[in-house]
């Protein structure tokens, strides 16, 4: 599994968010606990497969903000209790 993070500008209102967010979920099917925040400029979801950093930069910049940098690191779900 891996958590990526888009360092996103042009994000004012949480209208904003939630078109990066519906941006996200279609661009990257099996995308999970999908969140932006425009006080951060970013995003942030889950998903199994490792996404491509280009097609989420061109998605974003189709919808008329600037996706600034994509992070993937890999995400170790914790399980019940934090174990």
């Amino acid at each position: 599994m891996y958590k990526t993070t888009l360092k996103i500008d042009g994000m004012m209102c949480g209208m904003c968010e939630a078109h990066i967010a519906d941006v996200i979920r279609k661009t990257i099917p099996d995308a999970k606990k999908v969140s932006a925040s425009h006080a951060k400029g970013q995003a942030t979801f889950l998903s199994e497969n490792e996404p491509s950093k280009d097609e989420l930069i061109q998605a974003i910049a189709a919808t008329g903000y600037t996706c600034l940098y994509v992070d993937s690191e890999t995400y170790i779900k914790k399980g019940l209790f934090g174990r």
